[in-house]
C-alpha cells in the first residue's frame, strides 16, 4: 500500500470542535497517526452538535454529522486530562509523539502540566500547536473565540451581505465556519513547517495560531484595498469589489455566475450574448470603467441572460471562453460530473453504524504519495485500550 508523505509522524490531538480537528484531519489524510484525546462519556463537543445524527446498528442516534466532517483518519482515546493519572498518560504518550495540537484557552493546560514549557522538556523535538481565539499574548489573549464572533470582529461580516438601502441589508456570516477552517489550514501548514525544522535541527517549537489573526489575513484584497485607498470596504451583495461583471446573473430556471477577469473576456461575453456593441461601448471599455458603470452594466446583462436556460447560457459562454458556473445546491455539487470524476465523496464503514460514513474527500492530489482514507471518523473511545496497552508494554 502506498504510504502518505507524513507516514511515521505521530500526532496527539487535544483539540475539539473544528479548527484544531480540521488541522489534524489534514495531517491524518496525509498519513500521520493521529490520536484524538476525548472526554470520557461525552467526547468532542461536536459529537452532539445535531441533528442530523448518524444511526447506530440498534437504531438509536449516533454521532452528529458535524463530528464526521473533521475527524476522519483518527484514533479515539477516552481520557480525563484533568486528573493526575490522565495528565501523566499524556506525558507518557508525548515521548513518542512529534506533534501536539490543542485549543484550550491561553495558559489553560499549564495547571495540568501539559503546556509547551513542560512537555518540551520531556520531548525537545515536539512541535506544539496552540489554537486560540486571540493568541498567546495581547489584551484579548484571555478571551474565548468562536468562529461567528470572529467573523464579526474580524471584519468579514462587514463586507458580506446586501448593501445598505437594499432589501435584506445587514451584516451576514458566511454559510460555513470559514475562520475555523482557514485556521485549521494555517495550523497544518505551520505544523508541517515545524516538522521540517525539527527534523533538521532536533528542536521543536511552539506554534501560536489565533482565529482573529487568521480572519484578518483572510481579508486579503479587501484589506489591501483599504490600505491603498484609505476607505473601508462595505457590503456589496454578490458584486466583486475589483472586477465587473463578476457576479450571478438571472436565467429562466436559476442563476449563473459570470466571472469576467479581463477586457478580452468581456468582449467575448458581449459577442456571445448577441450584444457586440457592449464590447465597444466607451463606458465598458476597461474593467475600471465597468466598475464605475456597474449598475448600468448589470441591468443590461441581466436583461440579456434572463431569457436563457442555465444550461443554454453556460454552453454559449463556455464556447466563447467566458468563465461561468451554475449556482448549485449542496446536493447538486456532488452530482456534478466533475465531482464524480474527481471522487469528491469518500465512503467508509464503521462497525457500530447502520450505514456507511460519507465525508468530503481531501482536495490534495499528490502523484507519488496520495492521500489515503484508512480510518473512518472513530467511535468514542474506540482505540483507548489499544493505545494504552502500548504504553503498558513500554512500562
Amino acid at each position: 500500500m502506498t504510504q502518505g508523505p507524513l507516514t511515521g509522524v505521530r500526532v496527539l490531538d487535544l483539540s475539539r470542535v473544528l479548527a484544531g480537528p480540521w488541522a489534524t484531519q489534514t495531517l491524518a489524510d496525509l498519513g500521520a497517526e493521529v490520536i484524538k484525546i476525548e472526554r470520557p462519556g461525552t467526547g468532542d463537543d461536536t459529537r452532539a452538535w445535531g441533528p442530523p445524527f448518524t444511526t447506530l446498528a440498534d437504531g438509536s442516534p449516533g454521532d452528529a454529522a458535524y463530528f464526521l466532517c473533521a475527524n476522519r483518519g483518527k484514533k479515539s482515546v477516552e481520557l480525563d486530562i484533568a486528573t493526575a493519572e490522565g495528565a501523566e498518560i499524556v506525558r507518557k504518550l508525548i515521548v513518542d509523539c512529534d506533534v501536539l495540537v490543542e485549543n484550550f484557552k491561553t495558559g489553560g493546560l499549564a495547571k495540568y502540566g501539559l503546556d509547551f514549557a513542560t512537555l518540551s522538556v520531556i520531548n525537545p523535538r515536539l512541535v506544539y500547536c496552540s489554537i486560540t481565539g486571540f493568541g498567546q499574548d495581547g489584551p484579548d489573549a484571555h478571551r474565548a473565540g468562536y468562529d461567528y464572533m470572529i467573523q464579526a470582529m474580524g471584519g468579514l461580516m462587514s463586507i458580506t451581505g446586501q448593501p445598505d438601502g437594499t432589501p435584506g441589508a445587514e451584516p451576514m456570516k458566511v454559510g460555513v465556519a470559514v475562520v475555523d477552517l482557514f485556521t485549521g489550514l494555517y495550523a497544518s501548514n505551520a505544523i508541517m513547517a515545524g516538522l521540517l525544522h525539527a527534523r533538521a535541527t532536533g528542536q521543536g517549537q511552539h506554534i501560536d495560531i489565533a482565529l482573529f489573526d487568521v480572519q484578518a489575513a483572510m481579508l486579503a484584497n479587501q484589506a489591501t484595498n483599504y490600505f491603498v485607498s484609505g476607505t473601508a470596504p462595505t457590503r456589496m451583495g454578490n458584486a466583486h469589489p475589483n472586477l465587473a461583471p463578476y457576479q450571478p446573473f438571472p436565467c429562466a430556471d436559476g442563476m449563473v455566475v459570470i466571472a469576467v477577469g479581463n477586457d478580452g473576456q468581456f468582449r467575448a461575453l458581449a459577442r456571445a450574448l448577441g450584444a457586440e456593441e457592449l464590447g465597444t461601448d466607451a463606458r465598458f471599455a476597461t474593467n475600471a470603467l465597468r466598475i464605475s458603470y456597474r449598475s448600468e452594466l448589470t441591468a443590461t446583462l441581466s436583461a440579456l441572460t434572463a431569457g436563457h436556460s442555465m444550461t443554454g447560457l453556460m454552453a454559449v459562454l463556455e464556447t466563447a471562453g467566458v468563465p461561468c458556473g451554475p449556482v448549485n445546491t449542496v446536493d447538486q455539487v456532488f452530482a456534478e460530473p466533475q465531482a464524480l470524476h474527481r471522487g469528491l465523496e469518500v465512503t467508509q464503514r464503521r462497525p457500530d453504524l447502520s450505514a456507511p460514513v460519507r465525508t468530503v474527500a481531501s482536495p490534495i492530489r499528490m502523484s507519488k504519495t496520495p492521500v489515503t482514507y484508512d480510518r473512518p471518523p472513530p467511535a468514542l473511545g474506540a482505540d483507548t485500550e489499544a493505545v494504552l496497552a502500548g504504553l503498558r508494554r513500554q512500562d
